[in-house]
Order: structure tokens, then sequence, then C-alpha cells
């Protein structure tokens, strides 16, 4: 008895010796950690001070316009025609990368105990949902200029503990609302004018703070005598001035100007913010309308959705974009974007009993009949002034779309009920979709990576899969694979 004491004795010593060395080497590393991020604010509060130059303004490209093709109804007698396999040509193959996961802080920011007297928060509205950081008037600050001094010393005051509570609360708002970079930087700006006024430039040197302690990538910069933040992006954005720093693009919000002087310090490990998301947006919900959708021809097609106004505003807010040097990408965008649950959760059982017991062929056909007799078409520039592609969710709140809305829908809805794999097909003015139902479906067809993929044209009504609409040249036609 006394031996097997001793023995457990001895285990729990040991135990209790490799936890506390763990510990220490934990506490040990979190201040490497620590020691690293305080020595980059250093680094860069004494480059803020030197490291300035001139830069030309890019004028903002506006957005594309295509030509106009209109919408074709099938013939009777083209429908009688027996479809057979006809391969398509396609001249140039689209792929865009999977999202890059979202920047984090080069050092872990850690959460700073509570004073006697608990932090105040400050409120604010984020596309309708209130949120809230632990920030109150302690954390207000003064600029008396914009000098390089002035800059580099209060970011050396930023740069102090703190201010890691709130730092700490917009990641974690982040987190929580599955913030894109888009909306988080959004975030930051209204966060930043809540606390310290509307366009001053002591909110915009706070939101460069936050939004470089996030590890984004961003430059301090004046632009028309007043501190400006400009971010960089992975995607190229339309109607936006910008500058191209060490072959990256560069973004200001709300600013028109031929020059600026821009602040060339950069921070390690910083990332230039993606305009791709791959998870949906958790605002508050505040549902429009309940909206049915159904055909002028066939009675029982029909299906009811409720969008939700916070998601459409957040969707129009956001900025027309492409990756890379094609502008195509910008369709990716998109239609890689999933569906809102609340939409998934209402329509997606209506129209699945419309599909049960149908073959995938039959069940494409049957959801490209219904957006193409079930939607209204009508030209971007009409309703809207210039080209306005639409997230499958805007598709199905607004009255009208053109043919880039119903194909987005179409493998969106493809891709979420079936598990195909879909593509779209660009011809000059005109955009379908290609879906992967299988070699033995008939029809135009193109391949990709070795697998067919079959025409499917949610603007041509009443077509069957399969078909190619009326005066589309198939060898300048090029196709947008999608995840």
């Amino acid at each position: 008895m006394m031996i097997m004491g001793m023995t457990a004795f001895v285990a729990t010593s040991h135990a209790q010796s490799e936890q506390k060395s763990f510990e220490e080497f934990r506490r040990q590393a979190h201040q490497e950690f620590q020691d690293f991020r305080s020595k980059a604010n250093k680094d860069y509060a004494d480059y803020v001070q030197k490291a300035w130059k001139e830069y030309k303004t890019i004028s903002a490209v506006p957005k594309p316009k295509d030509d106009k093709v209109p919408p074709v109804v099938i013939k009777e007698e083209e429908k009688k025609k027996p479809i057979e396999n006809k391969p398509i040509v396609i001249e140039q193959e689209i792929k865009v990368p999977e999202p890059t996961p979202q920047p984090k802080p080069i050092a872990p920011i850690k959460e700073q105990p509570q004073p006697i007297v608990v932090e105040k928060r400050t409120k604010f509205m984020l596309y309708g949902t209130e949120m809230s950081v632990r920030a109150g008037k302690e954390l207000q600050f003064s600029l008396p200029d914009i000098s390089n001094k002035t800059i580099a010393k209060t970011w050396e005051k930023l740069s102090t503990k703190e201010y890691n509570n709130l730092i700490f609360d917009c990641l974690e708002l982040r987190s929580q609302h599955r913030l894109c970079d888009w909306s988080y930087l959004r975030m930051l700006d209204t966060v930043s004018q809540t606390l310290l006024g509307n366009n001053t430039n002591e909110a915009e040197l706070l939101k460069a703070y936050v939004f470089c302690q996030s590890g984004y990538q961003m430059r301090l910069a004046i632009i028309n005598k007043q501190l400006r933040m400009i971010y960089a992006s992975q995607y190229y954005m339309f109607e936006k001035p910008c500058w191209i720093i060490d072959g990256i693009y560069f973004y200001a919000d709300h600013v028109t100007t031929d020059d600026i002087t821009v602040c060339e310090a950069s921070f390690p490990h910083e990332q230039a913010m993606s305009l791709a998301f791959a998870e949906e947006q958790l605002f508050a919900a505040n549902p429009a309308k309940e909206r049915t959708i159904k055909s002028e021809k066939i009675e029982w097609m029909k299906a009811t959705v409720v969008e939700d106004e916070n998601l459409m505003a957040f969707y129009n807010d956001y900025p027309t974009s492409f990756f890379g040097e094609d502008f195509m990408t910008r369709w990716a965008l998109y239609a890689n974007t999933p569906m809102s649950s609340k939409v998934q959760e209402k329509l997606y059982p209506q129209l699945r009993s419309w599909i049960k017991d149908k073959s995938k062929a039959e069940a494409v056909d049957l959801l490209c009949n219904w957006i193409q007799t079930c939607f209204v078409y009508e030209y971007d520039d009409k309703v809207w002034g210039h080209d306005r592609a639409f997230f499958a969710d805007e598709t199905l709140y607004y009255p009208y779309c053109d043919c880039e809305d119903r194909s987005i829908l179409l493998t969106r809805l493809v891709r979420d009920l079936l598990g195909l794999k879909c593509a779209l097909v660009y011809y000059p003015g005109h955009l379908a979709t290609a879906i992967a139902i299988g070699e033995d479906v008939k029809g135009d067809y193109v391949r990709i990576d070795g697998t067919k993929f079959l025409v499917c044209d949610p603007t041509y009504i009443g077509a069957p899969i399969g078909m190619t609409m009326p005066d589309m040249d198939n060898k300048s036609a090029k196709v947008i694979v999608l995840r």
C-alpha cells in the first residue's frame, strides 16, 4: 500500500510539474507575441514620420456596359427538332481561386481585465443590426494637426493596452456575425465615426489602426488636406478611384482627387482584403414582404419566398469588382455566394417537391423552365442606369432581372438542390449556364477538365436544356467555372 501511494504521489507531482512547465511555455510564447506586436507598432510609428510619397490617382473605371441581347422565345418548330450531341469549342476557360482565409492579427489580441468601473459600451447599427463594443470617452482622442510627427505620436498612443478590448470586440463581432472583409470594413467605419465623429481625422486614424491590427493591408494618406485610410484589395473595384502601390490596388471611400500623399510604411504579415465570401452574413432579421413567383402558363409552377431587407441593403452596398485581369470573374463572385438560410428553409422544400422522383435531367429542365417563365426580364440600364449583377437572393427580391441574374440563380439552385457542378457561359452581351448532368444527356455541351457540361439557358424562353439560344457565336464563348 505504501509503495502504491508513493507511486501515485510521484505521478501526480510529475503531472503538476508538466502542467506548470506548459503554462510557463505558453506565458513566454504569449509575451513574445506581444513583444513582437509592440515592436511592429513602434517601428511603424517611426516610419510614419518619414516614409511619405506623392502618388497619382487612377481614375475610377465605370461599370461595364454589355451589348443588349434580348430574351428569345423558342419557336414551336424548334421544339420539335430532335436534340443531338454537339460539342462547343470554348475560346477561354476562366477559373476563380478559392477565397483566402480572413486576415489575422500578427499576435493574438489579449482581452484586458475589466476595471473596477465597468467599461462603457458604444452601440451602433450595421445593416439594421445593433452591435456594441467596449469603448467610451476614455478612448477618445484628438489630433491637433495631421503632421507626420503628430500621427506617429498618436499611433503609439493607440498601441497601448487600453485599445485592446476594442480590437478584441471588433474581431469577435466579425466572427459572431460571419462578417466578410467588406462588411468588417464597413463596421469599423461605423464604430470609429460613432466614437470620434463623422469624417474626422481622428475617426479615420482609429479605423486605420483597428483595421491594421486585425491583419489587413492599409496605408495612411493625406487627401484634400484630410487624413484618410486607403485599403488594399485582391479585387479590382469599379467606380472607385485607386492607387497602385507595389503592384497592389488601394482604394478609399468617398474620395475624388487627382493626387495624394501616402505613407509607404507597411505592417508585418498584412493581407489585402478579399471581396469573395463563402459564408452567409448574419444580420438581424428584417423580413421583406412575401413574394409569389409563378408561371403565367403553368398553374402549379409557383413558389413563395421571403427575402430580408437588411441583407438586401448589404448587397446593394457591395462594390462591383473582378479578380485578376478578367472582368468576367465578377459573375463568379455573385454565383459562388450562398443563398441565405432563411430563403433556403422556405423556398427549397417547395422546389424539392417539384423535382422529387425526377431524373437529374428532368429536374434541371424543370428548374430552368421555372426561371424562364416566372421572372420578368428587363435591361439593367433601364432599371439601374448601369450594369448591375444580382446575388441569387436579389433575383428573388427585385421585380426585374436579366440574363446574368437568371443564370446565377439557376446555378445556385442546381448546386444546392441537385449537387451538380456548374459553369457560366459568356457570349458578348449574353450569359447562359452549363451544367454537368451526365454523359447520357444530349444537347450542346462543353468539356471542362474532361467532364461534359450541358448548355442550359434560362433566358431562352421555353427551350429545353441542351439548346443554345440563336445567334450565339460559340467560337467566341467563354466559360467561368464555379465552385
